[in-house]
């Protein structure tokens, strides 16, 4: 298969999933110090910079994200139309750097961090209730057996 057939798959006739799954944008120098990645899938209230087009240099807050076009409408960066009316401008979101993160969703910021999170399974510790046995002797009685308290080990 031709490449330009492939990426054409992958970019521009890609499922809404992973269309989603691509809005994302390089980090700032500082961030990229911080949490060592380069790149990060933005969200609505991150703050941002423009470094490319017709808005180049304008700093501001993500107040919408459009999947479907891959692009970012920003506080403050509008156009306005012949009539007077003044609408949203969308900037594709490799034409942006992250300066700011926002920090409300606490699961995005410790996978930023490359800690774990406590709420996926098999990172928290799991103490197995007692469970009682009943085992017949042979003069058929009944006797109860409690099983010893069992931990997973943290890998």
């Amino acid at each position: 298969m031709k490449p330009t057939k492939m990426r054409n798959q992958m970019i521009y006739r890609a499922s809404h999933v992973t269309k989603s799954k691509q809005i994302a944008s390089p980090l700032s120098k500082e961030l990229q110090k911080k949490y060592t990645k380069k790149s990060v899938r933005v969200v609505e209230g991150d703050s941002i910079k423009i470094v490319r087009g017709e808005f180049k240099g304008v700093d501001g807050k993500i107040a919408e994200i459009s999947v479907l076009k891959s692009s970012l409408a920003i506080e403050g960066v509008k156009k306005e139309k012949t009539k007077g009316d003044k609408f949203d401008v969308f900037v594709h979101s490799s034409n942006v750097i992250v300066t700011g993160l926002n920090s409300d969703d606490k699961w995005r910021i410790s996978k930023l961090e490359g800690k774990k999170h406590p709420t996926k399974k098999g990172d928290a510790k799991v103490e197995k209730p007692k469970v009682e046995e009943t085992k017949k002797d042979p003069a058929n009685k009944e006797t109860k057996v409690e099983k010893p308290k069992v931990k997973e080990d943290e890998e």
